[in-house]
């Protein structure tokens, strides 16, 4: 339903108004689900998650021919096919692919070390080509290489998740650090890098980055996340960048928003990345009637 929810909240005429030429190409179709095994007995939905991932993939690769793809949807196991995708474009294209991944989570878990069989906790492993996906996942035509990715907002970590986060190098900004430091310097450093590799920029925005205060419909609900304001200077100094090439927009569950105000905030915050300023936002009425004068 998160999808639905997006385009009732008016992302589509949103981008419009902003001059964009802009396709709905409608909602993906899983491909022909195949019989795949993995000795973690406790994985859900194996299967279906697979052939997700494939249809996904080749949608995400083939509309980055055409323009800047955005994929919304469901939990973040959507992005294991639009980063496998993408990656395979830029690689073909001899570009290095570079991911910024906004979210409570790394989701570095492998098919292995997860203990809690959930497959939103795996994409970024799976898209650095980590072990326990083979025979079971599509192959990945273009590992991301670690070091070209930029996570921040993280504040949930497992411990498996933390030694993958050491051997691999990713570049981990966590909530402590966005307290000391401020998104400006954190972000500017790592725009710098893939402007100077003439890098293809993704953006993954998981709701849950987002402080629950603000943004409550998500299922993973973690204290302490991006407040509003943080969240749109993001938006605004990767639309400055002139970077970004493609950008998900996950996790977001309408049956536990609040009168559809996460997904009119996720609708804002892609605005403003695709180039909507604050002085172009047109102030909205809380409702309130004035008291006549004494």
């Amino acid at each position: 339903m998160g999808p639905s929810a997006l385009r009732t909240a008016g992302l589509v005429n949103e981008l419009r108004s902003l001059g964009y030429d802009t396709q709905d190409r409608g909602n993906i179709q899983p491909a022909p689900q195949r019989s795949v095994h993995h000795p973690n007995a406790i994985l859900k939905g194996l299967a279906e998650t697979v052939a997700w991932t494939e249809a996904i993939a080749q949608a995400a690769y083939e509309a980055s021919a055409d323009g800047v793809p955005i994929c919304i949807g469901g939990d973040h196991s959507l992005s294991a096919g639009s980063m496998t995708g993408l990656a395979r474009r830029a690689a073909e294209q001899g570009r290095a692919f570079f991911v910024l991944w906004l979210d409570a989570h790394p989701d570095v878990h492998t098919l292995t070390t997860t203990t809690s069989g959930n497959l939103h906790g795996v994409p970024m492993a799976y898209a650095m080509g980590l072990s326990s996906f083979e025979n079971v996942f599509p192959p990945v035509a273009a590992p991301i290489d670690p070091l070209n990715v930029c996570m921040m907002g993280i504040r949930s970590v497992d411990a498996a998740e933390r030694e993958v986060v050491r051997a691999t190098g990713l570049t981990v900004h966590d909530m402590r650090a966005i307290d000391e430091q401020g998104v400006v310097p954190l972000l500017d450093a790592f725009l710098k890098r893939v402007s100077a590799a003439d890098g293809v920029l993704h953006v993954s925005l998981d709701v849950d980055f987002l402080d629950p205060a603000i943004a409550p419909g998500v299922g993973t609900t973690i204290p302490g996340g991006a407040t509003f304001r943080e969240a749109h200077l993001i938006m605004e100094m990767l639309h400055d960048s002139g970077l970004v090439s493609s950008l998900d927009v996950v996790e977001l569950n309408p049956f536990l928003d609040d009168r559809g105000r996460t997904a009119i905030l996720l609708v804002d915050l892609v605005a403003s990345l695709m180039g909507r300023r604050v002085l172009d936002r047109p102030t909205q009425s809380l409702g309130y009637i004035s008291k006549p004068d004494a």
